[in-house]
């Protein structure tokens, strides 16, 4: 403690024109340092969760107050680390993984599409994986995590309205094709070894 804002790994405007640099200023600036700025307050009230990590908190705490804002740092880090220009594709394990599961890689992203489209409200939804290495795609709502399921997150998108509606107003289904091309899913596919 306390927690500070990571940088972005690329410029606001590296994702253009997929995903606008204002929204990835206001939702990196502003957004996800509320989310720092209250989990820092949070745990000022609990001493001996101090030296967590946001894992670690996510998994140990009771406190509603230190769970929403630890989700809202570790979900918008992961949601943040999980684009890059010009996006990757999944290779190695992860890209034969999803073709024995979903068919194809255009199969899963259909289906990951259907399943983005399904959160009602603000939440995500991620690319995991299971103790037995099985791929799940889940939604999660509010700031909730994945790992709260026992779950291993591979990759993540966030569909609350702040992340994509200066660009993208009502349309979901534009935002979520648009972070496809912005997607790295090399990353993910190290996360899954």
């Amino acid at each position: 403690m306390p927690f500070t804002l990571p940088p972005l790994p690329y410029a606001y405007n590296a994702l253009e024109p997929y995903i606008d640099a204002q929204t990835m200023q206001l939702h990196h600036d502003r957004h996800m340092q509320t989310y720092v700025n209250n989990l820092n307050a949070a745990l000022e009230a609990c001493p001996q969760l101090q030296n967590c990590s946001l894992k670690q908190l996510l998994l140990r705490s009771r406190n509603t107050a230190i769970l929403r804002n630890a989700g809202g740092v570790y979900n918008h880090e992961f949601y943040f680390l999980g684009m890059t220009p010009n996006g990757s594709v999944p290779t190695g394990r992860l890209a034969t993984q999803i073709q024995r599961q979903y068919g194809s890689a255009a199969a899963f992203q259909a289906q990951f599409k259907a399943r983005a489209l399904e959160v009602f409200g603000s939440g995500y939804t991620w690319l995991c994986y299971n103790r037995r290495g099985q791929l799940c795609i889940v939604n999660t709502c509010g700031q909730d995590t994945p790992l709260s399921q026992g779950l291993c997150p591979l990759a993540c998108i966030d569909v609350w309205e702040h992340a994509y509606y200066l660009k993208h107003f009502n349309m979901r289904g534009d935002y979520i094709d648009a972070w496809f091309k912005v997607a790295n899913f090399g990353r993910a596919s190290e996360l899954y070894g």
